[in-house]
């Protein structure tokens, strides 16, 4: 069974920046397409950015597009997001997911409904 557990969140200042790391056991994460969600309060989760197996396909919410990028690095078993310029907006509980892909290379849909392994979830606070 594939775990998956978060660390890195933060509060921190507007304009500030924070790397969340995921890190994955129990089964090879290069099997998995990855993806970062954010559930604010009172709000819906929302999908903000995912990334293929292979890395090579990512999709953003506009949001976060030119602020936040997705990686992975597969020999570790580990995703990151590295977030700037961060705004009090940005604040929310952020999760990794992953779906069980079979194509290497096919492009990654970032719908949450679409992941079924779940992290607890990291916060992220911004404020001045």
């Amino acid at each position: 069974q594939l775990q998956l557990v978060e660390s890195g969140g933060d509060s921190v200042k507007p304009g500030g920046s924070l790397v969340l790391s995921c890190v994955a056991s129990g089964l090879t994460l290069d099997r998995y397409a990855i993806g970062w969600f954010r559930q604010g309060s009172g709000k819906e989760r929302e999908g903000i950015a995912c990334i293929n197996r292979s890395g090579g396909h990512t999709v953003y919410e506009d949001a976060v597009k030119g602020r936040f990028t997705i990686s992975r690095d597969n020999p570790k078993n580990t995703a990151y997001l590295q977030m700037t310029n961060l705004k009090p907006e940005d604040t929310a509980v952020y999760s990794c997911a992953a779906q069980r892909v079979l194509v290497f290379d096919s492009e990654v849909v970032c719908d949450p409904s679409r992941f079924g392994f779940w992290g607890q979830g990291t916060q992220v606070t911004v404020s001045a």
